[in-house]
């Protein structure tokens, strides 16, 4: 085996819990009384990457905590450190995506482009990461996909918050991402979605003659603290908004995107529709 893990974000969130992770790896193996070398082979790694995971440039995987607290006899620490190394073995922009998320009442989107990501198949989210240029390594898709599919869980949500409201365009649907099976893979997961009693789906036509959302996709936090938040990302630009006039205008926008677009229910109708030709 080659992989250990996921490389380090620059942040210091994730370097640090990374370094930490693998000075208790270091602690355990000098035990051990066993060399880099010796503790590769019995791990099935190679010493380069082991010497990467104890200086904390990885993030071990669940697997390699697993199998390391066996071969160490560590009784158990190294395992209890799964979960330090599941928050930052995604992108920091991911993570920071999922906290905003987790403390939302109200989620509310407009995107003209993609599906959201919290909408997306995990094929459908791969065949979008394998687009991007320059292209991502293998490794890395790997990684921003699993943080994509780690953030639905939120949709999932037993306790029906937050109250999602989504707004597509029409070209979402159409544009054929990952070819024709993935796309109808996609089209069937936005109708199952659509279903939960706190998600709301529209679909604004492309025959609309008045679109206020030409301007880009859009996505408001509506924080339990009473608080609003903004989010929008183009390109190379990812940035959260506060200020309370770029609010106010991104709230009036939604507001009339929302207004624009068919209905749920003439949505999904909408939706089928457009799986039924695919």
């Amino acid at each position: 085996m080659d992989e250990v893990g996921w490389e380090v974000d620059s942040d210091d969130e994730s370097s640090g819990v990374a370094e930490l992770i693998g000075r208790q790896i270091k602690f355990w193996r000098e035990a051990a009384g066993l060399r880099v070398v010796q503790f590769g082979e019995l791990m099935g790694y190679g010493e380069n990457l082991i010497h990467k995971v104890e200086r904390g440039a990885r993030i071990p995987r669940p697997e390699f905590l697993d199998r390391a607290d066996e071969v160490l006899n560590a009784g158990g620490h190294l395992v209890s450190l799964k979960p330090d190394a599941e928050k930052v073995r995604y992108p920091k922009k991911v993570r920071d995506l999922a906290k905003l998320e987790a403390q939302a009442l109200e989620l509310c989107t407009y995107n003209n482009s993609v599906i959201h990501g919290l909408l997306q198949t995990e094929e459908y989210a791969q065949a979008e990461v394998r687009n991007r240029q320059p292209p991502f390594p293998e490794e890395e898709v790997e990684r921003r996909v699993a943080g994509r599919m780690a953030r639905q869980k939120i949709v999932d949500s037993t306790s029906g918050l937050p109250v999602f409201s989504f707004v597509q365009c029409e070209s979402t649907l159409r544009r054929s991402n990952g070819g024709t099976m993935v796309m109808r893979g996609q089209l069937e997961h936005l109708l199952e979605v659509g279903q939960l009693r706190n998600v709301t789906i529209q679909v604004l036509p492309l025959d609309r003659e008045e679109n206020a959302g030409l301007g880009g996709p859009l996505t408001l936090f509506k924080l339990k603290s009473g608080t609003t938040l903004g989010h929008l990302e183009v390109q190379l630009i990812s940035r959260v908004i506060s200020d309370p006039r770029e609010l106010q205008i991104l709230e009036m926008r939604h507001g009339m995107i929302r207004a624009q677009a068919l209905g749920p229910r003439e949505s999904l109708d909408f939706i089928e529709k457009v799986r039924g030709k695919t």
